[in-house]
């Protein structure tokens, strides 16, 4: 039988956190211990779903864990298996560290997996120094058609791959989903602030990075970025972004909006191919290899993940009970290849060139 997991979580700057949360409450063998939020630098003022209050009130009402003002202090006293942690995403590699000298068996974080390179090889170091695994999750991790694109690369359904494209779906940024804030109450949240890793470059461009390095499986050797905020004046971060990515025998272009209403077409991910062209439109993959046709050769659909491994908690509970690998994208090597492209992406931006992707060997300090 299944042995009972302590689960503790830190950090509620994301709305993620619901999800994840949401995943481990499906599960029996699941003991909710304790809770603490980080103390952001700008104090948010709103209680709207999806903000840090909202998201710390949600979790205590499901699981009834016992809140505690620092997250240090509730590391300290309770015994802990499992930590799951949502912080500002410049946080993440403080959090990372206080939670892996805690020696717990696994801590899991949404992506992206930091707001630089420096700040995740800071995350993995402290794992491994303390034996401590360290899980990156993505929501496009769990999409059944995402996994069978990766299947028909590998299988060469279109030919060697030449160009991934991905952009986020439509999106007028967070808290943009029906909740009563004003302009004022935004510019108060993390999300709209560059010093706390807000910003749509991380927010969604991440997404195409580690989909990117997974179906090109290589990592990148250079990043040119834009960044630029349209609409989202009361803060400081980007709200549209675009990152070129140089692979040694490919290319990707990572789209990121916070003011799209519509997308107008498929958003994907596309991915080229010296013989074809697969689409993610919907749920479904559609791939076309005839030059003159409009519609698809093939399409996949109703398609599903492996029984038993369908969701984030099921996955690493059955990781640990059984020593089978993760899914790659959750596991470090990739996590840290497209957290390089962020960063080389970020630090184009502000230099207004094309960066070399750095690497464990080229980011010190």
């Amino acid at each position: 039988m299944s042995r009972i997991y302590r689960i503790g979580v830190i950090g509620f700057a994301h709305m993620h956190i619901t999800s994840l949360i949401d995943y481990f409450l499906e599960l029996s063998n699941i003991d909710w211990v304790a809770c603490a939020d980080t103390v952001p630098e700008v104090p948010s003022i709103s209680s709207e779903p999806g903000t840090r209050r909202a998201n710390l009130q949600y979790a205590v009402e499901k699981t009834g864990m016992k809140a505690y003002e620092d997250y240090r202090e509730m590391l300290e006293r309770e015994d802990l298996d499992i930590v799951l942690f949502c912080p500002e995403n410049a946080r993440h590699g403080e959090v990372a560290e206080a939670i892996a000298k805690k020696k717990v068996l696994m801590m899991i974080t949404e992506k992206p997996m930091a707001s630089s390179l420096s700040e995740a090889l800071r995350m993995v170091r402290s794992a491994n120094y303390n034996d401590v695994e360290l899980v990156v999750n993505w929501p496009t991790t769990w999409s059944p058609a995402i996994r069978k694109v990766k299947e028909l690369i590998d299988t060469d359904e279109i030919g060697a791959v030449w160009q991934v494209k991905w952009r986020n779906g439509a999106s007028m940024g967070p808290l943009a989903y029906g909740q009563k804030i004003t302009d004022w109450e935004k510019g108060q949240e993390w999300w709209h602030q560059e010093r706390a890793g807000g910003g749509a470059l991380l927010d969604y461009c991440c997404y195409g990075a580690c989909l990117a390095r997974w179906f090109l499986g290589e990592p990148a050797t250079s990043a040119f970025g834009i960044r630029a905020n349209f609409t989202s004046h009361y803060g400081d971060a980007d709200d549209n972004a675009v990152i070129l990515v140089r692979f040694p025998s490919s290319m990707a272009i990572l789209e990121a909006t916070w003011s799209t209403v519509n997308t107008g077409i498929p958003s994907g991910p596309i991915v080229y191919g010296t013989t074809g062209t697969i689409v993610v439109d919907q749920g479904k993959v559609l791939v076309f290899k005839d030059r003159k046709s409009k519609e698809p050769t093939n399409v996949f659909e109703n398609l599903s993940l492996p029984e038993g491994r369908d969701t984030l908690a099921k996955e690493v509970i059955h990781h640990l009970e059984t020593g089978e690998p993760l899914h790659p994208t959750l596991d470090i090597p990739i996590n840290l290849d497209a957290m390089a492209i962020l960063d080389a992406g970020i630090r184009s931006a502000k230099s207004r060139k094309m960066e070399l992707v750095d690497n464990v060997n080229w980011c010190i300090g």
